[in-house]
């Protein structure tokens, strides 16, 4: 993912309103980024416990999604639907976008489970344990970080188009 500043940033979010924009508080550690090794720049907000952002690239444009924790709990352990993460090496929380455009102001949301803490970039990139002997460790690496592009793109296409 390409560098951005605060005020791209700010300026993405599709599904937050001009108040919620100017409130958003950015990472801890935004000035240390590693950008080269991220698919998504994902974080929870310190003064919003239940909020959480991700900006993304979609095409030419950078697209920002402001996500509320839903309330309650998941019984079973659950998978993110993201990065496919087996191993469980965090917790999965379900978050509620807010869809965007006519739709995000009818009340209309779109769920998901994700890693509480957007970790999916960090999880993928994990070298995995051998299934066999001659197995592509560093294929399969690229190969999930090409699945977890392709899943947060079509999540942030699925709120633009409030779908």
């Amino acid at each position: 993912m390409l560098p951005l500043n605060e005020q791209q940033i700010r300026a993405s979010f599709i599904n937050a309103s001009l108040r919620e924009r100017k409130a958003i508080t950015l990472p801890e550690n935004f000035g240390s980024l590693d950008w080269d090794n991220r698919e998504f720049l994902g974080w929870r907000d310190p003064k919003l416990p239940l909020v959480g952002y991700v900006v993304t690239s979609l095409g030419d444009a950078h697209v920002g999604i402001m996500f509320r924790k839903a309330e309650g709990k998941i019984r079973n352990r659950a998978q993110c639907s993201w990065c496919e993460d087996v191993d469980l090496p965090n917790d999965v929380v379900f978050f509620n976008a807010k869809a965007g455009g006519q739709a995000g102001r009818d009340g209309d949301t779109i769920g998901m489970l994700v890693c509480a803490n957007f970790e999916c970039s960090a999880n993928v990139r994990m070298m995995k344990s051998l299934p066999y002997i001659g197995f592509d460790r560093e294929a399969e690496m690229h190969r999930r970080i090409t699945v977890l592009q392709e899943h947060v793109l079509n999540f942030a296409k699925r709120v633009r188009d409030g779908e």
